[in-house]
């Protein structure tokens, strides 16, 4: 059995219910289970290998994801804002693809492609035998961000989706009055792990396809949301617009947020905005089907409380979620103890590894390398400092630019920074920290490297600072240190 359990389970105890859209004219559980069916019929007759999307998040997404899961052919949301060239080198990895396109993207428009009609004209066919997918087979592909290389296409399998789902998630669980907010885009994984498990617990999803953060206040306030998943830039934007007020969002009782690193003003800043309002930080990859670790809204509480431990526990992105094992390893590959900085290894059921043309990169007893690196403490909470890619190595010695960026953004001057390594002859590399400054500053060089000398060890304070009126990042906020990298070279 595959991810269409999900909807055989809500649309069988929650038919009436609704499940996309807004309170009161959204599709119910019903609606959706009808334009699954239809869906998999018209990608049947179309000699679907593939299904491919190009568009925003909204009811076409899930309706995709089940039509998919019953023609028992995988599903590949694509990112919108690549040209029509990448669009297409990345489709002719697909196996005989149908593309459905919003008509904003007109132009990946082919003879063979559906508007967003495809929702209305899935409601209006008439289904046929759903095809039963089995634990093995693929459901999703996911191309990764490809920040530092080229996509690679994550193979999803229904068994992971499932295990992810089923150990994180009880049926049901949500009250009918309960809705989350959707702002993260459907090609990334987040937009995926939010179409199974809230609908898996009975929760309405409704969307924001155009985020800004007025926007985005005007529609938890309006539609009496109740959750919310943002990127780190969404919540900075959120902060800056309430400029320091309350939040005034009586219905909204949790905001999970993750997909980047959380500078720390910007999370205190909204802990003290939504102060009725639970805090989750959500970890995961592509690799390991959404979230693999926890910081719950206790820890966050207690942070805001002002309890020492948990306030430098802000800095983790918590603890392993049942079903996931972690180590950390060293560079001879053995793992380390709390407290040691190394690669990041997780292990579990819901953890794909696989990567189309490639296979799996899991080792011979399951482990995955997800090339982050960090340490547990010795409560076993994660602290992530970032992609081993992006770590400097100055005079033989390894430094994490996030220890540097994490000193930083607290300067009263500095609103974002980004820390990266250059080359240089005589130190193998320097540090270049890249700031962009509150507006109406004009912070010190000379200070500002006096700041985190005085906080950190010498070998950690940036040999060059440059100045920037903003820095290039992904829409999940992952900063693009590669292209910064070549905007200074």
């Amino acid at each position: 059995m595959g991810i269409e359990l999900i909807l055989d389970m809500a649309g069988d105890g929650l038919a009436d219910r609704v499940a996309l859209g807004r309170r009161t004219d959204g599709l119910t559980y019903a609606d959706l289970t009808r334009a699954a069916d239809g869906g998999a019929a018209v990608l049947r007759a179309a000699g679907a290998g593939s299904v491919a999307y190009v568009g925003l998040n909204g009811p076409v997404l899930p309706a995709l994801v089940f039509a998919a899961a019953r023609a028992g052919i995988p599903l590949t949301p694509l990112n919108y804002r690549l040209s029509a060239d990448q669009l297409g080198e990345l489709l002719s990895e697909l196996e005989s693809p149908y593309l459905v396109a919003d008509r904003a993207f007109a132009h990946v428009v082919t003879a063979d492609t559906w508007s967003q009609d495809w929702l209305e004209l899935a409601r209006c066919t008439d289904p046929v035998d759903a095809i039963p997918a089995a634990d093995s087979d693929a459901a999703v592909v996911l191309f990764t961000s490809g920040t530092t290389a080229k996509p690679k296409g994550v193979v999803l399998r229904h068994s992971h989706l499932l295990s992810y789902v089923l150990e994180t998630v009880e049926f049901a669980s949500a009250a009918e009055p309960d809705a989350v907010l959707v702002s993260v885009p459907p090609y990334h994984i987040a937009g995926i792990g939010s179409v199974l498990s809230n609908l898996y617990a009975g929760r309405r999803m409704t969307y924001l396809p155009d985020f800004t953060a007025r926007g985005w206040l005007d529609l938890v306030r309006a539609d009496r949301v109740t959750h919310a998943m943002v990127v780190p830039t969404m919540l900075a934007r959120i902060v800056a617009e309430l400029d320091g007020a309350p939040a005034d969002v009586p219905t909204l009782r949790s905001i999970a947020y993750g997909g980047a690193r959380m500078p720390a003003t910007v999370l205190r800043a909204a802990l003290r905005a939504f102060r009725d309002t639970d805090f989750v930080n959500a970890y995961g990859l592509t690799e390991t089907s959404s979230t693999i670790a926890v910081l719950g809204p206790q820890d966050h509480r207690a942070a805001l409380a002002g309890d020492s431990a948990a306030v430098a526990r802000l800095a983790s992105v918590g603890r392993m979620v049942p079903g996931v094992e972690c180590q950390i390893r060293g560079e001879d590959g053995k793992p380390l103890p709390p407290g040691e900085t190394g690669e990041i290894w997780v292990r579990g059921a819901q953890v794909s590894g696989e990567y189309r043309g490639i296979g799996s990169v899991l080792d011979a007893d399951g482990w995955f390398p997800t090339r982050d690196r960090g340490r547990l403490d010795q409560e076993n909470y994660l602290f992530v400092d970032g992609r081993s890619d992006d770590t400097i190595i100055r005079g033989g010695e390894n430094i994490a630019p996030a220890e540097i960026e994490d000193v930083l953004v607290e300067h009263p001057a500095v609103d974002q920074v980004a820390v990266l390594g250059a080359p240089d002859e005589e130190w193998g590399e320097r540090i270049v920290a890249v700031i962009v400054p509150v507006s109406g500053t004009q912070p010190d060089t000379e200070d500002l490297r006096a700041y985190v000398r005085a906080r950190l060890r010498g070998s950690r304070t940036p040999d060059d600072i440059v100045f920037r009126t903003e820095l290039p990042y992904t829409p999940t906020g992952k900063l693009l240190r590669r292209e910064l990298a070549q905007q200074l070279s």
